[in-house]
């Protein structure tokens, strides 16, 4: 049990710093403010659980297949690349945006189906794989989905407080670090190993 609450934690705040600034907590805004705030949660958890599941299971099939001071290695590289990642920044494309503010039928409906193609191949999923290779993919699941689905809530509750004056540079900086520090000390920990 304390295997699945320490993955779960961990998950958590990475995820959570991850989805600092990304592109998911600008459409979480946009939706926010086209639809009620409730549906617009219900279908960022729904989409999130679903795109996360996923991503645990393939990252537990690659942690069965690959020695863990290799996976330490590789997951040390990744979050360097995230961290890299979260300074480059992202952007609601105009597509996206246009798409989130002009969605109809049930908000949930059009919440999920967006955050779910918007999620593949993002840097949430990447880290939530990476993270499933050397935790307990249910702790991993759990955490992942509820740090992202607190982030875009806090976006949404931010957004509509302060407006377009967020920090975004320090929030940027701030993910970067922390991405960075568990790189380094991924990378270390799969050096020590493998010597």
């Amino acid at each position: 049990m304390s295997a699945t609450l320490a993955a779960l934690g961990i998950s958590f705040a990475v995820i959570f710093v991850a989805e600092l600034g990304d592109k998911s907590q600008l459409m979480a805004m946009t939706f926010a403010t086209r639809f009620k705030l409730v549906p617009t949660l219900l279908g960022i958890t729904a989409a999130t659980a679903l795109v996360h599941l996923v991503s645990v299971g393939i990252g537990y099939g690659l942690g069965a297949a690959i020695p863990t001071d290799w996976i330490s290695l590789i997951a040390g590289v990744a979050f360097l690349v995230f961290g890299a990642w979260t300074l480059r920044g992202d952007k609601l494309t105009d597509d996206e945006k246009s798409k989130a503010e002009r969605s109809t039928g049930s908000a949930m409906l059009a919440v999920g189906g967006a955050f779910f193609l918007a999620e593949l191949g993002d840097k949430t999923m990447l880290a939530t794989i990476t993270l499933a290779t050397q935790h307990g993919w249910f702790g991993v699941w759990i955490g992942s989905t509820l740090g992202m689905v607190a982030a875009d809530a806090l976006a949404i509750v931010v957004g509509r407080l302060l407006g377009r004056h967020l920090p975004e540079h320090i929030i940027k900086w701030g993910a970067a670090a922390l991405f960075a520090i568990f790189g380094i000390w991924l990378i270390v920990e799969g050096v020590i190993g493998l010597s």
